[in-house]
């Protein structure tokens, strides 16, 4: 019999490619955005399912204000309506969520959806879903060393952790890019200090579940040391003789 593959406690993803797969298919790149959405749920739905405690997206960074307004504005839509429809099926799904990014840059109506699904979800406990929008790993830092020195406190490697957007979660275990793109683009910048990295050439819309799964099984194949030797490891964690 084959062992289990080692799921890790916390998966991070750039959902990448929503508006290749639009343009592929002579669509809108909102239409992709669309798409997104569902693989995203579908992915939320499959983490819980494989005993993934907390799942980690980016769905908005820092730097896509940058983009044609027409995109940004569509995309701020998309969101309201993502938050009301979604919102009722995570909490049935045990899906906590937590929306980690800079607040101030958003309309009242967006911090009040935003605010609101945090608090209908807020007795959950299946599944975190930290939804990474108007975030940048660099802002994160920013932000966490300002409310320290606001604070008159002292600004350590603990004392900066606690101040960060994803303070109430353990670092990610694994990242995962989609797209074909190799690099993190302002993601989870100390958060990813010693995370496993994976980049898949699919787009995000066709993100499934086998790509998941096969995910997981690249991570459980690696040995993570965390700055020690492999026989450090292995002595701290000798594997059981054959029978």
């Amino acid at each position: 019999m084959s062992e289990s593959p080692v799921v890790p406690h916390h998966i991070a993803i750039v959902m990448d490619g929503n508006g290749r797969w639009a343009k592929r298919r002579f669509l809108p790149r909102l239409a992709g955005h669309k798409q997104g959405v569902d693989s995203l749920r579908r992915c939320a739905r499959a983490c819980a399912q494989r005993g993934v405690a907390v799942l980690t997206v980016f769905a908005f960074s820092s730097e896509n204000w940058n983009r044609p307004a027409e995109e940004v504005s569509g995309l701020m839509e998309l969101l309201a309506l993502a938050l009301a429809r979604e919102v009722p099926e995570l909490k049935k799904d045990g899906v906590r969520l937590y929306f980690v990014g800079d607040r101030a840059g958003l309309s009242p109506k967006v911090q009040g959806g935003l605010a609101q699904a945090e608090a209908a979800t807020a007795g959950n406990d299946r599944l975190i879903l930290n939804v990474c929008f108007n975030y940048g790993g660099r802002w994160d830092i920013a932000q966490a060393a300002a409310s320290l020195a606001a604070r008159g406190e002292p600004i350590t490697e603990a004392s900066l952790h606690g101040a960060m957007g994803l303070a109430h979660v353990p670092d990610p275990d694994l990242v995962i890019r989609t797209g074909g793109e190799m690099r993190i683009s302002n993601f989870l910048l100390w958060q990813a200090a010693y995370s496993e990295f994976i980049f898949s050439d699919r787009l995000w819309p066709d993100f499934d579940e086998s790509a998941l799964d096969e995910a997981i099984a690249a991570y459980s194949g690696r040995e993570r040391r965390f700055g020690k030797t492999s026989e450090q490891i292995l002595s701290a964690h000798p594997q059981p003789m054959p029978g």
